[in-house]
Parts: C-alpha cells; structure tokens; sequence
C-alpha cells in the first residue's frame, strides 16, 4: 500500500484531507525498528506509546531511587538517530514518554536537539499528577472503584487519564515534538486527529473513530500480525512493519504498514486488536467519548491494507479514571531449576522445605511470618492450575514468590536458596538469577474523580507563560452502559436467535478444539482481564453464542478467576468478548503470577473443545 512521500511543510489546522499517524512504539521495551521505516513510508504523525498500568509502576520505583528519572529513558535514544530526518521533513512526535516526570523527560529531549544542532520545539503537557489533592480526596471518603478500598496513607503516584484535548492544543501552538504524562493511550492520535482536521468536541462518532485509530496504533505491531492467533500465517518476525493509519476528515481511516517489512495486515489480525484490552466495547469510557466499537466493520483492500468504518460515539462521562500507585512492602523470587524423573514433585517438596526453614529462621529471631507465598513449577504448566497435562515433566523451574513488609526478611530468606543444591533434591541443577534479593512491591489504586474538581491542564511550549486548557465537560446527553462504574450484566446485546441446538439438530458432530472455529486475544485491565473470541466464519457468530456462555469460561477458568465474568457480545466482529474479574492475582507488578498480565489466557480459551457439524469438519 502507498502512504505517499513525506511533506516539508504543515497544513494550517483543520485543512488537512488525510493525515499519517505510524505507531512507531507499542510499549517501553518495545523494539526502535519501527522508526525508520515509518519516516521512509511518509507517515505526518509517529505516535510513540510508552505507559501501561505496570510501567507506571516501575517509573514510580525509578523516581524512588532517583528524582530525575520517571520517565523511559529509551524515547531519548530511540529517537535520537531520527531527529534531523524528523526535522527535515517536518513530522511531529507525540508520546506520553513523560511517565510520572514529563518535565525531566523535556529537558532531557531538548538537551539532545540542542546538542543535535536542531530547532525542533518540544511541549509538555501537564495537569495529570493529583497527588496534591489525595489528602482531601481520602478525607472525602474516596474508594478503589472495584474493590471499595479507601486510599491508602502513603502514595507514591496519582495520575489521571487527560485526554486528547491538550495534545490537540500543542501542536496548533506549533510544538513539533508534545510530550505528556498519563493520558488514555489513544489521545495520542486522537490529539493529532483533532488538530489536523479541525474536529469538535460534539463530533462524536468521529471522536469515536479517532480513538479507535490511537487503540489500535498503541501497541505497535499487534495490530500488524504480532501476537496474533495464527502465528504460522504471519511472515518475517524479524523485521515485522509497525502501522500507520491513513486517516480521513469523516473518520474513516486505513491500517496499513510500510512496503518491504514483515508482518500481515488482515481483517483478523486487526479485529484481534480491536477488542484487546476493552471491557464492553459497546461503550469504552474515554476522557473526550464514550466509543462503541461494536459494530466496527473490516474490510480488506489491498495486500496489508485494511479499512476501517462504523465507530459510534456518545458524550463523555463526568468522571476521569485516576490510577495511583503505593508500596505494600517487599519481594523476592526465587527460580531452581531442577531435572530428572519426578522433577515436579521434587520442586514442590523443595518449595515446602524452603518456606519451613525460612519460617522456623523467623521465629528464632522473632521475625513476623511472610505477607504471602507462591509457588509454582514452571514445565509443569502451573498457568493450567487442575488442567495440567505435565505432570510427568523431567526438566522444571521451581518459582517461589515471597512477600514480606521487612526487607531484612526476605534477605534471611534469600540466604537459605542456595541450600537446596546441597539439602534437597538430586537434579537441582541451578539458581537462575543467584540469590534473590528484595524489591519493593508497588500496587495500583484506581479510583474516579469529577472532572470539574480537577486542576486545568497546561501545555508549555519554550519559556512563555504555559497555555491553559480546560478539562471538556460532558455533553447534555448521558450514556447509560454496563462496563461504567456501577453497572454490570452477565449477558449484553442480541443480534440472531438461531441458537447451537439448531443448528446441531439431526446432525452429525464433533468435538473439536475451539480453535479451530475461531482466533482470540486476551489482556490485563488492572486485576481484570480480557478475552475476545472472534469467528472465523461468520456465519457460525450464532452458534459461536449459544455455545461460550459465561458459565462454560468459569469452568473453564476455574482456577485462575476468583471474581465475576462478563459477556459481550461484537456482530460487528463476528466476536464475543469476556471480561473476568479478579483474575490475575493482583495485576501488574502486584501480582505473583507468571502470567501477571493475561497474556496466556485467549490461548487457553482456544484449547475449550466444542461441538460443531460434522460437515464443518471436511476437508
């Protein structure tokens, strides 16, 4: 697909006909390659996506030790060597790179561009970090907004979710390079969208597609075969293509990706994003729209070309999500590898003597008990819980969480691992890591404020006085749906009546894996996470229905989902989407899980067997 040449010059705001936004980072640790490629294919807008609720947690640990750090250094290196380019061609840069210290990450940015010899204008925008305000939010009574929890004490972060508006403003003030703090994700293309095409804030089914433009641009290569269901499909991993979007005034947009990079852009690959991490998507609650993508339609244009029609949008809600992070004590991990026949029982008696010795050493020193233990042996498909199949795995990896308020704890702890080589198992073979040592725990709080009781934004271009911007009010007209706090339903939405046991009827049928009929995507949403199961055919969406009920997943998932599942149904997709809650320990850095994140847990849905027509099965 052509994404045309690069252009010298900007289009004064609002008279644009197509805007190029690339998604050149998908996450901080994501890989530079995306950069150059995308500056060859002539992209207007390289959107660099930084921050997930885990990366808050680790840049508020950054800050902790450091009070210039708080932000990913990698932004400062990664766009170094591009920087002359970026200027001659006049492409601008948003990233939310800013993490909780946006100011250092500024100046840290202008510092290379003067060292460069370059021009380039660089914003920031603020408004975001309300630990100010925590003392007065937590005597008002303030709670997590799922759990019930008042605030605690000591917080170390409390960012809000800014929206696009900001952004929007940067750029029409000339910023070539606009960094933020926390803001959704997908402002960062909306921001452009808005500035470029002139959008207002009543525009909402446009607002709606912009937003699903930045959702799909925020992770970098997932919308362009990574981490797709049929992995075998998607050619050259190595030099995978990053997407640009091709956007238009009306809202309607491409997904594409550069010429000569790996990669596949289908209408699967992309509805897999579509979906990934969003609660109901019939309403996705964002700073400037509530979007409702589920009637988004896919059509393939062209070789690794997709266009992209039919987000809906309604007024946004009152409140901004605010996430906030706090220490709640301290960890270590220890991983033993241990090898030969019954390693799984000899890693979880290994585990059980650990935790004693460690125990009885706290008591002869007066030590309280740990916070909490895990322990999980890896090659025995731990994540599988009763449905494990390795049992009988020769070659295992013993991982054993421990929590515990006192650092010194856990440094008592950390100097009997290397006991088990000598008093434990024969075939324990090596510490990975050598001897854990203590770090800090940091958990998420989220919780909502009005947006009327928070602090304007700014935007500071230079050394002027910074722009003010106004937080946008919801519109007159309110937005009742089930995934805003406070509502809940098991079952969503009706598109056929055509129920499995019609089509089963009379009919020859087989059990097969789930995969087989369908692909599917999962990720975290704080302790919550996400599945979406997305046909293959859609003319099985009816039978697809009948046949994944949310009590068939909690079965399912029995020993992962400790909380409520959710189900929603897509007909623009063809797909439904689960949303169980309680399901990753914690979530993020909280969680003592392997898979903190919920990665594994589309895969495992796929492996559910179902009953289909025999004839569905033929060659």
């Amino acid at each position: 697909m052509s994404h045309g040449q690069p252009t010298a010059s900007r289009i004064t705001r609002g008279q644009r006909d197509v805007l190029r936004i690339g998604g050149a980072s998908g996450a901080w640790g994501d890989s530079p390659s995306g950069i150059g490629p995308l500056l060859a294919a002539g992209v207007d807008i390289l959107m660099m996506d930084y921050l997930a609720e885990v990366t808050m947690s680790l840049l508020a640990r950054a800050r902790l030790k450091d009070s210039a750090a708080g932000y990913p250094p990698d932004v400062i290196s990664y766009l170094s060597p591009h920087l002359p380019e970026i200027a001659r061609h006049g492409v601008r840069v948003v990233t939310n790179a800013g993490g909780v210290n946006p100011r250092a990450c500024k100046q840290a940015l202008e510092q290379l561009i003067a060292q460069s010899g370059l021009a380039l204008k660089v914003a920031v925008v603020e408004g975001d970090d309300l630990l100010p305000m925590l003392d007065t939010l937590r005597a008002e009574g303030t709670r997590e907004w799922q759990t019930g929890e008042p605030i605690p004490e000591k917080m170390l972060t409390a960012n809000a979710y800014l929206g696009a508006v900001p952004i929007a403003v940067a750029l029409d003030a000339g910023a070539d390079i606009v960094i933020t703090g926390r803001c959704v994700d997908s402002a960062l293309a909306l921001g452009a969208l808005i500035d470029a095409f002139g959008w207002k804030a009543h525009d909402y089914d446009r607002l709606a597609a912009g937003s699903l433009v930045g959702h799909l641009l925020e992770c970098g290569p997932q919308a362009t075969g990574g981490l797709f269901s049929d992995w075998r499909e998607v050619p050259d991993w190595a030099s995978i293509g990053y997407p640009i979007a091709t956007c238009q005034p009306d809202g309607s947009f491409t997904i594409g990706k550069p010429a000569g990079t790996g990669g596949l852009v289908t209408p699967q690959t992309v509805a897999e994003q579509v979906l990934y991490e969003v609660g109901d998507p019939s309403a996705y609650v964002l700073p400037d729209v509530v979007a409702d993508f589920s009637r988004v339609h896919l059509e393939q244009m062209g070789v690794d070309c997709v266009r992209v029609t039919g987000a809906r949008g309604y007024p946004s809600t009152s409140t901004l999500k605010v996430s906030a992070t706090w220490q709640s004590g301290w960890r270590a991990t220890a991983m033993i590898v241990i090898i030969g026949e019954e390693a799984v029982a000899k890693a979880e008696r290994s585990a059980d003597a650990l935790l004693a010795r460690a125990r009885a050493l706290f008591r002869s020193v007066q030590v309280p008990d740990f916070d909490a233990v895990h322990s999980e042996v890896l090659g025995a498909e731990a994540s599988y819980g009763r449905r494990s199949r390795a049992r009988g795995a020769r070659e295992v990896v013993l991982r054993l969480v421990v929590d515990h308020r006192d650092p010194r704890a856990l440094n008592l702890f950390a100097r009997e691992v290397g006991s088990s080589a000598l008093s434990f198992a024969q075939g324990t073979a090596a510490l990975i890591g050598g001897r854990p040592k203590p770090t800090p725990v940091v958990r998420l709080f989220s919780f909502l404020v009005n947006k009327d009781r928070l602090p304007d934004s700014t935007v500071q271009l230079g050394s002027d006085s910074p722009l003010i911007v106004p937080l946008p009010l919801p519109g007159d007209i309110s937005v009742q749906r089930s995934n805003l706090p406070g509502g809940h339903v098991a079952e969503a939405g009706s598109v056929s009546t055509l129920s499995a046991s019609s089509l089963l009827a009379d009919r020859a049928t087989r059990r097969v894996p789930l995969r087989r009929f369908a692909h599917a995507r999962s990720g975290d949403k704080g302790d919550n996470v996400n599945v979406a199961i997305l046909c293959r055919n859609p003319e099985h969406f009816a039978w697809l229905r009948d046949q994944l009920t949310v009590e068939r997943m909690a079965e399912h998932f029995a020993d992962m989902v400790q909380g409520s599942i959710e189900r929603f149904e897509v007909p623009g997709l063809h797909a439904l989407n689960f949303l169980m809650h309680r399901a990753l320990g914690g979530g993020g850095m909280a969680s003592r899980q392997i898979d903190a994140l919920g990665k594994a847990y589309g895969q495992q849905a796929l492996e559910l067997e179902v009953e289909v027509p025999a004839e569905w099965c033929m060659p």
